[in-house]
């Protein structure tokens, strides 16, 4: 009995259902905003277990809409929720499950791509990265225009142990396009492979979770629905900065049905190309003509590796960028045959005076 009054005391009181709210404020899902709601909370339950246990946890949801996945957040227990919501439209509905659990939900109107996490939460909640992740969560069904653009971000983030990683290795379970959550969980050699693959699980334990039919979803999206978890890794699986990865990786996986060398070749100006890609691809000990999806991670990290060797001594390849190079070729194409037109007028006599 003392169990199951202890749950009840994290449970909500009567509130009008998810679907009565959309009506009661006429709301609709935005398409400009690629928004979604998941109005069944079997399935918002579903995807906070996937988060682990949440009693007396702080949690951070990103975009809750009109609160499904809010009620299941603070039914497992949580307390302290932080919700991040760039909507106006469904802040009067947040604010009436603040006040059905008082103290435990805070509401923050703003952008998650620019919102400070780091400032978010107490100082006092923080573990040592080495130690086990701190009893902090980031959980949220994300609009398909951002989700790509903010897990970047986050990866970065974890990289430099910044935004909600300076409390430590903070877990994050999210939606993503049931084809983004397979590129973020690929194997090697499968065809989903990609640079997300890698830049994922170079830092992170990504777990594919389930999927969510599409027709759950109200407006029904066109795709499925893939729920993915991830742990900051201890210690990263390539150790060198952010940015100088992102470069190989990106260069490496732009032509993906070529031999890995074709890429490598592009991170080099095209005067010592031939050279230097030849330098890179022994000092790595890769296989040139290995294709991209079928490189593992202890390879990126060699071929990462030895281009940080290269850059050391030759700082400026660090900037060089292929695109930039191909600009700049074409303007100076376009100046060199675009050739001035004159007209030929006779000259007028001199006038008699």
């Amino acid at each position: 009995m003392a169990a199951s009054g202890r749950l009840a005391c994290f449970r909500l009181p009567p509130l009008p259902s998810v679907g009565e709210l959309i009506k009661l404020y006429n709301l609709r899902a935005e398409k400009q905003l690629s928004q979604n709601f998941l109005l069944d909370l079997r399935l918002t339950d579903k995807i906070v277990r996937q988060a682990g246990g949440l009693r007396g946890a702080h949690v951070c949801e990103v975009g809750p809409g009109p609160g499904g996945l809010t009620r299941s957040i603070l039914n497992a227990g949580a307390a302290d929720l932080l919700v991040v919501e760039k909507d106006t439209r469904f802040i009067p509905g947040l604010k009436l499950l603040s006040e059905a659990a008082p103290g435990r939900l805070r509401i923050v109107h703003g952008d998650i791509l620019t919102y400070r996490v780091d400032r978010g939460f107490p100082p006092n909640i923080s573990k040592p990265w080495e130690g086990d992740p701190p009893d902090l969560h980031i959980i949220g069904n994300l609009p398909f225009s951002v989700s790509t653009h903010l897990i970047i971000k986050w990866l970065e983030n974890v990289s430099n142990r910044t935004g909600p990683f300076v409390y430590g290795r903070t877990r994050l379970t999210l939606t993503f396009q049931k084809e983004v959550a397979e590129r973020l969980t690929a194997s090697t050699g499968s065809k989903q492979r990609c640079r997300l693959s890698i830049m994922a699980q170079y830092l992170c334990t990504v777990h594919n979770c389930f999927t969510i039919p599409g027709r759950a979803f109200v407006p029904k999206p066109e795709v499925d629905v893939g729920v993915v978890r991830f742990t900051p890794l201890v210690q990263p699986q390539i150790q060198q900065p952010f940015q100088l990865v992102e470069k190989v990786v990106r260069n490496v996986f732009q032509f993906r049905r070529k031999h890995c060398h074709k890429g490598v070749e592009k991170l080099f100006p095209e005067a010592c190309r031939v050279e230097l890609t030849q330098e890179m691809m022994q000092k790595a000990d890769v296989d040139p003509i290995l294709r991209p999806t079928y490189l593992t991670i202890p390879q990126i990290r060699a071929l990462v590796d030895a281009y940080a060797h290269l850059c050391a001594h030759e700082p400026g390849l660090l900037n060089y960028e292929f695109r930039e190079e191909l600009r700049l070729k074409h303007i100076a194409r376009k100046r060199n045959t675009a050739s001035p037109t004159f007209t030929n007028t006779p000259e007028s006599p001199p006038q008699a005076h």
